[in-house]
């Protein structure tokens, strides 16, 4: 059959005939078209010279964990419940001591302000708005004042490298807590830095020295160069010596010989509560909440310390089968979506920790991009529950995940038509 055609209504193209108002403002303009996480990478990168990027990006020798982390979140499949009828979402949930708006936080980063000129009071002051803690690193770029003042009311944890000088390392403690950081973590899979092969191949330095090759490649980034150049100097704020490769600082000044009995001192001077970050191990997270540890952060490091270590998703599974229900347990490795998060919950967390995702948005757009993490993966959060059957991020159980590492037959109800 012939298409019957006929004269366009003037009142039909008006409707369509709406264009959107230019704007001046091309950060906002660039973030507001970044559909996920993924495309405020891209931005990243066009925006940001490469040894900057590739400090965030890259991980430990041939990137195998950081891959398989990846491949891992990908190849899970979720099962929902349909007909729920919850019409409610609520994502709140808490995390040591207190209350969080959303199941995830901002992981501790260091380096920060090499990222974006905003760092840590760009994360800082997001993270508050956003009703989440933030974590700021012993390698971080704001002294925990700085931080403070920047977060406001904010929840604010402290990420700790332990020196070898045990007396700066409790000075620094005194301080986190007289500016009122609830929480303290504990980094202990860091006895040495990882060898991460693109910060040796970009000559990454403290602080950054100016070659040709550097210049030549921040040169058609106007921003970061402007801002970099007039702005206070880039310097990890909380370390005493803060020239060289950042794994010279880290051999230098940590101490390669922590142990269970350093982690009981530790524990000795901090009141608040405290988590323990890297562990992958069951007997390795049952010894450390025997020692006084409130929870802890299962992690391998973003795959930046140990390449090849074991799959942190399944690391997650047997961690949450040892301790039992009551211990509370952070997932942080490779979160990029909001269903990440969701299938990290299902699978034991009680909470997550953002950090690629988090300097991906800071890097494409201050502030204003780390906002625009935080929404997106609020967003991608929300329609993950809601298509899942759930009415709390709390009802997230395992049932409602099929892990590659499962046989069909051990997955209650499912067919073989559908694991």
């Amino acid at each position: 059959m012939r298409l019957k055609r006929q004269l366009p209504q003037v009142s039909e193209l008006k409707n369509l005939m709406r264009f959107e108002r230019p704007t001046l403002d091309r950060r906002a303009a660039r973030l507001a078209e970044a559909a996920d996480v993924w495309d405020l990478r891209k931005i990243a990168k066009r925006r940001i010279p490469k040894a900057a990027f590739d400090y965030v990006d890259g991980a430990a020798r041939d990137e195998v964990t950081y891959d398989e982390s990846r491949e891992t979140f990908r190849s899970i499949r979720l099962l929902p419940n349909v007909l729920t009828g919850a019409t409610e979402l609520d994502l709140s949930v808490d995390i040591a001591g207190g209350r969080s708006a959303l199941p995830f936080g901002i992981a501790p980063t260091g380096f920060t302000r090499f990222m974006h000129a905003e760092g840590e009071d760009a994360g800082a002051s997001a993270a508050t708005a956003a009703g989440i803690p933030f974590t700021l690193s012993t390698m971080g770029t704001r002294s925990v004042e700085e931080v403070e003042r920047a977060s406001g009311s904010g929840r604010r944890w402290f990420q700790l490298y332990l020196w070898k000088d045990r007396a700066a390392s409790a000075e620094l403690l005194r301080r986190a807590a007289a500016s009122g950081y609830d929480t303290l973590v504990v980094t202990v899979d860091t006895p040495v830095a990882g060898q991460r092969l693109r910060d040796t191949r970009n000559g990454m330095r403290i602080p950054p020295r100016l070659t040709a090759g550097t210049v030549l490649d921040a040169a058609w980034r106007p921003e970061w160069w402007f801002n970099f150049l007039t702005t206070d100097p880039v310097t990890f704020a909380s370390l005493t010596s803060t020239t060289g490769t950042l794994g010279e600082l880290v051999n230098t000044m940590f101490d390669p010989g922590l142990n269970f009995d350093d982690l009981a001192w530790i524990r000795e001077q901090w009141d608040g509560k405290m988590l323990v970050k890297g562990i992958v191990n069951p007997a390795d997270a049952r010894k450390v909440i025997e020692l006084g540890a409130d929870g802890v952060v299962v992690s391998s490091h973003g795959g930046r310390q140990l390449d090849r270590v074991v799959n942190t998703l399944r690391a997650l599974e047997a961690i949450r089968a040892e301790l039992g229900l009551d211990a509370e347990i952070v997932y942080d490795s490779g979160i990029m979506s909001g269903t990440d998060i969701a299938i990290a919950l299902a699978l034991g967390a009680n909470f997550v920790l953002i950090g690629r995702a988090y300097l991906y948005g800071l890097m494409a757009g201050g502030r204003e991009g780390v906002d625009r993490t935080i929404e997106l993966l609020t967003s991608e959060l929300e329609t993950a529950c809601t298509l899942l059957g759930v009415s709390s991020v709390r009802d997230l159980k395992r049932e409602y995940v099929i892990t590659p590492w499962e046989s069909r037959a051990s997955v209650p109800g499912v067919t073989s038509g559908l694991a």
